[in-house]
């Protein structure tokens, strides 16, 4: 599932070549962490075909495993080898630390259309986030969820006294983390590209992910008991680096912009019904998967520990994470009153 090391040097280096010998080529580089179909590869290809259709400037996309992982794609664009990138806070959380915001348990509602309305219209997704990664010399385009976040385990989860013993993979975050611990399971790092192997000969009994990862990956068949907790979504960020962006004249900076929306509403479109769709194919490829959905009172065996994590994201962000923190509930109130 990972491209060899060799192969990663060998394109990195071109990479750096092209840039080296090049530097007003009018080809530009985005990276992503997903697989071709996959949500994140949706939303670069609907950015590629805007700028292509309205400018000469071309664009490549590199998919997971060609450039590295995620964090040797935000290494590249940091340091202007790539022009675009895709993070996950699950990954940038460790160097922007108020991103984990994400995996405070059961902030975000369920709800499809709520989620939606507030990534549109939140100030601390539109507004507060943009600095923060200013701060990291990078032009923050769209973040956006990708899908709710589902558990696959060994058996079934119904209770946090389910997770007792279980080595759940984790993200290279700090606090999410912290969610596993409260729930009860032992939280282990790992790699996307060792998931499906660790699964597969116990070296962990569950991780957490999108449905539609789940089925692209096919995660359902090492770990074919899937629950439906409701503690939060799968986010993720395009990004531009910022000397690159602040570089550009008016009208190209003008034309990102616009890519960037376009490929932001083409992307809220493709995920509406894509839960459902990943899971039915789930459901066809094998009969040994089961599928939980936890009750109001199960959950709230679950929500009772999310206040300890709260607790442990302001210890780790300060002052900047507590007012991102107060926005970001402002801001679900007010579409919830919608």
């Amino acid at each position: 599932m990972r491209s060899s090391a060799l192969f990663t040097r060998t394109a990195i280096g071109a990479l750096a070549f092209g840039l080296s010998t090049a530097a007003f080529a009018d080809t530009w580089r985005y990276a992503h962490e997903e697989y071709e179909g996959d949500v994140q590869d949706v939303y670069a290809v609907a950015f590629k075909d805007y700028i292509e259709a309205n400018s000469d400037h071309s664009l490549e996309i590199y998919r997971f495993g060609e450039l590295g992982e995620s964090d040797d794609i935000m290494e590249q664009a940091q340091s202007g080898i790539l022009e675009f990138v895709n993070q996950s806070p699950g990954f940038s959380g460790a160097w922007l630390p108020p991103a984990q915001i994400f995996f405070v348990p059961y902030l975000l509602p369920t709800d499809e259309q709520t989620v939606l309305e507030f990534f549109e219209e939140s100030k601390a997704i539109n507004e507060m986030f943009p600095e923060l990664y200013a701060e990291h010399d990078l032009e923050l385009l769209n973040m956006y969820p990708e899908g709710e976040m589902v558990v696959t385990a060994d058996e079934p989860i119904t209770s946090p006294a389910d997770f007792d013993n279980k080595k759940i993979r984790t993200m290279t975050n700090p606090l999410l983390s912290e969610t596993y611990e409260a729930f009860g399971a032992s939280p282990t790092p790992l790699p996307w590209g060792e998931v499906y192997g660790g699964l597969q000969t116990g070296v962990i009994d569950g991780q957490e992910n999108p449905i539609f990862w789940i089925e692209g990956g096919k995660l359902y068949e090492v770990s074919p008991h899937l629950t439906f907790t409701g503690h939060g979504w799968f986010v993720t960020a395009s990004m531009a680096n910022q000397d690159f962006f602040e570089d550009l004249s008016d009208s190209e900076q003008q034309l990102i912009r616009e890519a960037s929306d376009a490929a932001y509403d083409h992307t809220m479109e493709h995920i509406q019904g894509l839960a459902e769709e990943s899971l039915a194919k789930i459901r066809e490829a094998s009969d040994k998967v089961t599928v939980t959905r936890l009750t109001d009172e199960q959950i709230a065996a679950f929500k009772a520990q999310a206040p300890q994590v709260e607790k442990a994201y302001l210890e780790m962000t300060g002052k900047a994470g507590e007012r991102l923190l107060e926005q970001f509930k402002a801001d679900l109130q007010a579409v919830k009153a919608d």
